[in-house]
């Protein structure tokens, strides 16, 4: 799985990577070294302006979005808690994620993520779990695969109430190599540049295709060193949290 994970470049500096043409002006995300379940992330997906969805028109975009799919039907959105990744293996097939495989898709940019992995600690002979942090090795972003989906509030009476939407997301997963595999049997997938278009396009719906466009992040040239355990508890955050500690 991929549970938690650092998200620190400006809005400046992921428009120009993603293609995205406006920057967000108003709506602002601090760097977070530490993301975590139902916190809002920064997400680069296509969709229709309000009132065009009929023109065929798409805009990319480069937006907010909480980390946590929660589905159009779900009763509240408690449920978003337990949906933050999609198993690539049923991502197109489980009714939660089905149709925003088909039509919702994204990709989150991250520096890197974290897992945990359980040692035997040298000094007390006792079981604990190691976070590691796990990144390319040349430092680029990474473009997590990811779906968003929308609900509607029923406590907002007006549908062009702002707040009557939410909009969550979900990071996909497969089976762990190389680095991240040696820590945890997850991990999340990505995208490289040449397949963001073809990933991103609400119109391009066959699953196969879909599928075959994810691939490892930083195509398997990952390093992952161990960390402190302060990034267990979500209240830490802050560029510490990435750096090295022994084992």
């Amino acid at each position: 799985m991929c549970g938690r994970y650092a998200s620190t470049r400006s809005p400046q500096e992921l428009a120009p990577l993603f293609q995205v043409p406006d920057v967000p002006a108003k709506e602002t995300l601090a760097p977070n070294w530490n993301v975590a379940p139902t916190d809002d992330v920064w997400a680069v997906l296509e969709r229709a302006s309000r009132g065009e969805e009929d023109t065929g028109t798409v805009q990319r975009e480069l937006r907010p979005l909480r980390w946590g799919l929660v589905p159009s039907w779900a009763k509240d959105v408690k449920i978003g808690a337990r949906m933050i990744n999609a198993r690539v293996e049923t991502v197109h097939e489980k009714p939660a994620y089905r149709r925003a495989f088909t039509r919702r898709r994204c990709l989150l940019p991250a520096d890197g993520f974290y897992e945990w992995e359980q040692i035997k600690d040298p000094a007390t002979s006792k079981a604990r779990k190691q976070p590691y942090f796990i990144h390319p090795e040349d430092e680029q972003v990474m473009a997590l695969a990811g779906l968003y989906e929308y609900w509607r509030d029923p406590a907002v009476e007006q549908d062009d109430d702002p707040a009557a939407w939410l909009m969550t997301c979900t990071i996909i997963t497969t089976e762990a190599t190389d680095a991240a595999g040696r820590v945890h049997p997850r991990m999340p997938l990505a995208l490289t540049p040449d397949h963001y278009d073809a990933w991103l396009d609400p119109t391009h719906q066959d699953p196969d295709e879909l599928r075959a466009l994810l691939g490892q992040p930083a195509e398997g040239h990952l390093h992952a060193r161990p960390v402190s355990t302060a990034v267990n508890n979500v209240r830490n955050n802050g560029p510490h949290l990435l750096d090295e500690r022994a084992e």
